[in-house]
């Protein structure tokens, strides 16, 4: 049997990474942080468990790095299904609506995401998956009419974590549409945009026949 290609081996190599990051995402959404081994997760992406430390220095970064491609997912996946790809407005609607909604239907995975940002020594880990999450969001404030990016970016970002922060307080979390509004109000967004939340009283949920613009 001839050896495998380096593309080859690239692409196994991918995929391993992937289903590390996928079990990652799983067990602590099911168990929370304190109760996800590195081993847990190995044993569920079917993988040796040398191999999470051949990708990842620690448990934190490998969560990290999980919790960003969910958003970064979830975020594509809901720009995708935008009616007009040049509608700066409706982009920013449909992306503030994307990390809100991931907070409302996640919101373990993003409380421990949350509050590892806070613990960990090294507080925001930069990864591959976070890069990617930062170009969709910068594309989205440039989209949306800005004149520096590089400024307004790290202010959208700011807002959204404190909009996810705000939600998923144990004890005194806000409700999405209050949230929803605030951010709307800011950007000048109608709130008829994105995908807007089903009435107060049906459980805050967002109208699930648009509920295929979300990553699942």
């Amino acid at each position: 049997m001839s050896p495998r290609s380096a593309s080859v081996n690239e692409e196994l190599r991918r995929r391993s990474r992937e289903r590390l990051l996928q079990a990652a995402v799983e067990l602590v959404d099911e168990r929370g942080y304190e109760a996800t081994t590195l081993g847990d997760i190995a044993d569920r992406a079917g993988s040796a468990r040398g191999l999470v430390s051949y990708y990842f220095p620690g448990k934190r970064q490998l969560v990290q790095s999980a919790v960003h491609r969910l958003m970064h997912r979830t975020l594509e996946e809901a720009l995708e299904g935008e009616p007009r790809s040049d509608d700066g407005q409706e982009r920013m609607a449909r992306a503030v609506d994307a990390i809100l909604r991931l907070a409302l239907e996640r919101p373990v995975l993003m409380r421990q995401h949350m509050a590892g940002l806070l613990q960990a020594p090294a507080g925001f880990v930069q990864c591959a998956e976070q890069r990617r999450l930062g170009e969709l969001l910068r594309d989205t404030v440039t989209r949306h009419g800005s004149a520096d990016p590089d400024a307004d970016y790290p202010l959208l970002r700011a807002l959204l974590m404190g909009a996810v922060y705000a939600m998923v307080l144990p004890n005194a979390p806000l409700p999405v549409t209050t949230l929803r509004a605030e951010l709307f109000r800011r950007y000048g967004l109608a709130w008829e945009s994105g995908v807007p939340p089903a009435p107060e009283g049906t459980g805050g949920t967002y109208d699930r026949d648009l509920s295929r613009f979300f990553a699942t």
